[in-house]
């Protein structure tokens, strides 16, 4: 966490309800956006490593606040969006104020969290909404350059951070 906040008092969001769902994820190539936002956000507990599913424990934490991303409206499940015959796969998010410094950590905490979760055709591309940072153009680039981010995740500074931001009970 940063000593001093950027958006000292960001607007909250109630959390969506969400239905368990137990389908997995690899038993085909089929993926839609919920499937994407049930990773990022899904509170059930699964994990099995014979048949190679997962459902994740936690939500994303914003990285300056005790707040999840759904409940800062960082992403929204409609912010995703997947093309099956392109293999692609966009989700766009939305930072809370235009000079937020830790748009590059949001987009990093996704990319992790999304690592793993899919057939290798699939391509990833994390990008902020247009008009939603002031450093549009530079933070998508850093977002999607595969260097950028691999040399971003070798800062155990920042992997720290990140860590804590997937991982962290405080929500």
């Amino acid at each position: 966490m940063t000593l001093g906040l950027i958006n000292a008092n960001p607007v909250v969001h109630a959390k969506k309800e969400r239905i368990a769902r137990t389908d997995d994820l690899h038993c085909d190539d089929n993926v839609d956006p919920l499937d994407i936002y049930d990773i990022l956000f899904a509170i059930v507990v699964a994990f099995d490593l014979e048949v190679g599913w997962i459902h994740f424990v936690r939500d994303i934490r914003d990285p300056e606040h005790p707040y999840s991303l759904e409940q800062l409206s960082v992403l929204s499940e409609e912010s995703i969006t997947v093309d099956e015959k392109l293999g692609r796969i966009l989700i766009t998010f939305t930072p809370t104020i235009q000079h937020c410094s830790m748009a590059t950590v949001i987009g990093l905490c996704l990319r992790v969290k999304l690592k793993d979760c899919f057939p290798p055709h699939f391509k990833v591309d994390i990008k902020v909404a247009p008009g939603s940072h002031a450093d549009e153009e530079s933070v998508n680039k850093q977002l999607n350059d595969k260097e950028r981010v691999a040399a971003a995740l070798e800062n155990p500074n920042l992997r720290q951070l990140v860590d804590e931001c997937l991982y962290s009970n405080e929500l």
